[in-house]
Formats: structure tokens, C-alpha cells, sequence
């Protein structure tokens, strides 16, 4: 089976994670990709794609990949962000993906925290509506943390089991 991971990576967070993701499927025909406009996802029959959170959703380039995955393929989604873990920022990014990939087969989808840009978070200090979120998000400096890329692998190889 051939397998892509395909990513949009602004500060090398999701990059990390696709990395791991990649060196988790062992030895399989596999692609690591970051998402462009020219990156076709067909002839892959399991496609990982991972994203940033911005804003509550997704970069353009990631959405517009997600739209291009043809029907019946079989994909596993994945995502950084400065939120705490199960928090609802990641989860709306999340549910925004699954709407654009209704025509795939979604076989589970991974978050993990990732350092947030200094720039944003200064911004995002100064706006009272923002505040707390950027003061959740400082603590998430040291993601992807090893720990981070470990659940990654496993969340990998329990995808490629399916």
C-alpha cells in the first residue's frame, strides 16, 4: 500500500509530527510531503494530512488538499496547536476537516500542543479578548515534546493496522 503524509507546517511543529508519523510506518511505500498547491493525493490509498490550528480552523493549503482527497481513500488526520490538550479550539479545527474530507474514509484523527510564534502571542497579549488563550498557549513552548512525538508513532502504527 501506498502511504502519504502530507503536511502545511508555518513553525516546524506539524513538521515534527510528520516526521514521526513518517518514521513510525516502517518500511512501507511511503511519501513525506509538506502541502502545496501541486501536491496531488491521488494513487494514495491512506493519506495522513496534518495542520496547524489557526484561528479555530485550518491554514487555506491544508483545506484546500482536503478537498482534492479522492472518494474512498482512507485518511488519518492530525494537527498542533498552543491550546491545552482536548481543548476546544483543536476540536472545532478538527470537526472543520472531517466537513472537508466527508468523501473519505476517516480512520482517526491526533492532536498534540506545539510552540506558538513569539510574534502571535505578544499580539494576542495585548487584546483583553485574547488574553488568557495566549497566556494557555505560553505553555505550550516546549512542543512538540518528545512524549508528543511518541504518541504520534503509536497513533501511526494504530492507523496502519486499520
Amino acid at each position: 500500500m501506498k502511504v502519504l503524509v502530507a503536511y502545511y507546517s508555518k513553525t516546524g511543529n506539524t513538521k515534527q509530527v510528520a516526521e514521526a508519523i513518517y518514521d513510525a510506518l516502517g518500511k512501507v511505500e511511503k511519501e513525506l510531503q509538506p502541502i502545496s498547491d501541486s501536491l496531488d493525493p491521488i494513487g494514495y490509498p491512506l493519506i495522513y494530512c496534518g495542520f496547524p490550528v489557526h484561528a479555530h480552523s485550518m491554514p487555506v493549503p491544508a483545506q484546500n488538499f482536503l478537498k482534492r482527497i479522492p472518494k474512498g481513500a482512507k485518511l488519518a488526520l492530525f494537527s498542533t496547536h498552543g491550546s491545552l490538550k482536548g481543548g476546544q479550539l483543536p476540536q472545532q479545527a478538527i470537526q472543520h476537516a472531517l466537513g472537508l474530507a466527508k468523501h473519505a474514509k476517516v480512520l482517526g484523527t491526533f492532536t498534540c500542543r506545539g510552540k506558538v510564534e513569539d510574534a502571535i502571542l505578544e499580539q494576542l497579549m495585548n487584546r483583553p479578548e485574547h488574553k488568557s488563550w495566549a497566556l494557555e498557549a505560553q505553555s505550550a513552548q516546549s512542543h512538540p515534546d518528545q512524549a508528543d512525538l511518541e504518541d504520534a508513532k503509536r497513533f501511526a502504527r494504530g492507523i496502519r493496522s486499520k
